[in-house]
């Protein structure tokens, strides 16, 4: 009596066989995964880490500030003066009121937000306050026009840039831009191996009874092709928020009329900037100084009328003199509300309207795709998803470090690790080469740093094979 049936007894083809049935091609991408993942494998590691933890952040944000962001339900609301007259009576003379979101609901605190000196880059100052009593919830350090608490910032900070600056934005950007031609790779070496495979439904999930590398192996694959859509879907939209190759992506959807529109705030006519991003990396904090609360009350009044229909509101005074107030729907979730006007706060005419219907395609799949990569899109249910692709990619790192310390040759006490894939375009024909030398060209200038570090891997392995050449001739 056997221990498995025939055909899931079959081990997964070897690396060899692969690069025999797959010829030149399938080398290729063997090389290329093998490489690719051990030496980015800890960028893409720490980015998933963080990645999965930031997907918990509106549980643990509501967790730590309960205080701060809900108050006890109330069938009367005060109006917007009462409590910001309550906040700049409570925050003093040095801060400058910027914005006002009114409380979503009943029993949510309306977040009423300052600027002041001694803050950072895109920080402000938010006094929390009871709409229904006028009472002083709280009093955080918030960043960006979203406002996100201390503890999303640093978690945000952490996936973004290792809390590092603009210098850390590089591991980011290397996770992001790797990701997906690590996944790419990877499914062709998949379907390679199922093609030929006996035991294909051990491609599709992973056979208990098999050990060592081959149980490795599969668990990797199995766990790979279930969640490779989720991972190019991150690092598609993770490159948009990238330095370099986020800003290719921005010209290149400016250069086709596909920027996100933003209300025009000038009251001779310039023109705004946009960007999709700004609500999660920040944006300048400006205001001209005080400004009368009644007015805010009267500018909501008319952005209700017109096309502001969402509990989620932010509202801002003229950033300038000369610019008029603004009122935006920023709710993230779906439906996506995103509407905004801009109001001449002396005579409270509508001077410009954007309707999130009248968006470009490209700005609302730019604007869905941030939504979805932060898992705001569909509350919990985005939030689970995220989470379950995010610890995927953890374990397939991890899965992948130890299929490589497994293929170590046991006998060889001297050898701690597995050796790397044979090079792969010595049997390459010459169009071969040419194809595979044009798409690198055309991927490092769209992606700069996967430019830059294939010359870091190309020089890597130009120096080992030299290596190995010499202990080779230096056997007798």
């Amino acid at each position: 009596m056997t221990l498995t049936e025939p055909h899931s007894a079959t081990p997964p083809p070897t690396t060899r066989q692969i690069r025999r049935r797959g010829g030149w091609f399938g080398a290729l991408m063997l090389r290329l995964h093998f490489y690719a993942g051990i030496l980015i494998g800890p960028f893409i590691l720490v980015a998933a880490l963080s990645g999965a933890l930031y997907a918990l952040t509106p549980q643990l944000e509501h967790a730590v500030y309960s205080q701060e962001l809900h108050a006890p339900h109330s069938e009367t609301t005060l109006s917007l003066a009462t409590q910001i007259e309550t906040a700049n009576e409570y925050i003093g003379d040095d801060a400058v009121l910027f914005a006002v979101r009114p409380a979503p609901e009943n029993d949510d605190t309306t977040r009423i937000m300052y600027s002041e000196d001694g803050l950072g880059s895109s920080e402000s100052r938010a006094v929390f306050v009871d709409p229904g009593t006028g009472e002083i919830r709280g009093d955080l350090v918030v960043y960006g026009t979203s406002g996100s608490t201390p503890l999303r910032t640093w978690i945000s900070n952490l996936h973004r840039n290792l809390n590092l600056g603009d210098t850390g934005r590089l591991y980011s950007e290397l996770a992001a831009s790797w990701l997906g031609i690590v996944a790419v790779a990877g499914l062709a070496l998949w379907v390679m191996r199922i093609r030929t495979a006996r035991g294909k439904r051990d491609l599709l999930r992973p056979n208990l009874r098999h050990r060592g590398y081959h149980g490795l192996l599969g668990w990797h694959a199995s766990v790979g092709v279930w969640v490779l859509l989720g991972a190019i879907f991150l690092s598609a939209t993770g490159i948009t928020w990238s330095q370099y190759a986020g800003a290719n992506i921005a010209d290149l959807r400016a250069s086709f009329d596909g920027g996100t529109p933003t209300v025009n705030t000038s009251l001779d006519g310039a023109e705004p900037a946009a960007d999709e991003h700004a609500h999660h990396r920040g944006a300048p904090i400006a205001s001209t100084g005080a400004a009368n609360p009644e007015t805010f009350d009267a500018v909501l009044a008319i952005a209700q009328r017109e096309n502001v229909n969402t509990g989620e509101v932010e509202i801002k005074p003229p950033a300038e003199s000369g610019t008029a107030w603004t009122v935006r729907e920023i709710k993230t979730g779906f439906p996506t509300e995103a509407d905004s006007l801009a109001i001449d706060g002396t005579t409270m005419q509508v001077v410009d309207r954007v309707d999130f219907a009248d968006f470009p395609l490209t700005a609302k799949l730019a604007s869905w795709g941030v939504n979805l990569h932060m898992g705001v899109m569909f509350g919990l249910a985005n939030q689970i998803i995220l989470f379950v692709i995010a610890s995927a990619l953890v374990s397939m790192t991890v899965l992948g470090y130890l299929m490589w310390w497994r293929r170590r040759p046991m006998r060889d006490s001297g050898r701690l690790l597995g050796a790397p894939p044979p090079p792969a375009l010595r049997a390459a024909p010459w169009w071969g080469i040419g194809v595979v030398a044009t798409a690198s060209v055309l991927i490092g200038l769209w992606l700069p740093l996967v430019g830059w570090t294939l010359l870091v891997f190309v020089a890597i392995d130009t120096m080992l094979g030299k290596v190995r050449q010499q202990r080779r001739r230096a056997q007798p």
